[in-house]
C-alpha cells in the first residue's frame, strides 16, 4: 500500500480527520454491502442481538442497546425494529420478547456471513496485534479528549 504522507508528515496529521475518513469509509461500504442483500446495518444489529443472545430480550433493552451505535437514535431503531418485524425475520412475543423466526435466522445466517466477509476485507493485511493497537489508541484519544464510548 502506498500512504498518503511520509512517516514524519503523518505523525503531524489531525487524528479527527483520519478516524473520520476512516468511520465514512467502513461504515458506507458495510452499508452498501448489506443493501445488497436487502437489509440496513441498524436491522444487521437488531438481527445479531436477537440471534446472539441466550436470555431473550425485549424490544426495549435491544432499542436501549443500540440506539447510540453511530447516533441511530430511539425513534429511528424503533422503526428498524419493525422493520425486522414487517419483514418476517422476528417476531414478538406476548411478554414482549423478540425472537428470530426460521426466515430469520436463516437471514441472519447470510448476513453473518456477508459480516464476516466483510470484516477479512477490511482486515487485509493488518495484523491482529496492529489491530489492537489501533483499538487501544483509539480508546486513549476518546479518553484524552474527555468523550466516552463503549460497545458490547
Amino acid at each position: 500500500m502506498e500512504y498518503t504522507h511520509t512517516d514524519a508528515e503523518l505523525i503531524r496529521q489531525p487524528i479527527g480527520y483520519w478516524s473520520w475518513a476512516a468511520y465514512k469509509a467502513v461504515v458506507t461500504r458495510t452499508r452498501a454491502a448489506l443493501a445488497e442483500i436487502g437489509t440496513t446495518q441498524p436491522q444487521w444489529w437488531v438481527l445479531a442481538q436477537v440471534a446472539r443472545t441466550d436470555t431473550p430480550k425485549t424490544r426495549d433493552e435491544i432499542s436501549r442497546l443500540l440506539r447510540n451505535y453511530l447516533d441511530t437514535g430511539p425513534k429511528a431503531m424503533e422503526s428498524e425494529i419493525d422493520t425486522t418485524i414487517t419483514q418476517g425475520w422476528i417476531t414478538e412475543t406476548p411478554e414482549g420478547h423478540l425472537a428470530l423466526t426460521p426466515e430469520g435466522r436463516a437471514f441472519h445466517e447470510k448476513a453473518a456471513a456477508l459480516q464476516d466477509d466483510l470484516w477479512t476485507e477490511r482486515h487485509a493485511g493488518i495484523s491482529d496485534e496492529e489491530y489492537l493497537t489501533t483499538m487501544k489508541v483509539l480508546q486513549r484519544f476518546i479518553h484524552n479528549t474527555g468523550g466516552r464510548a463503549w460497545h458490547h
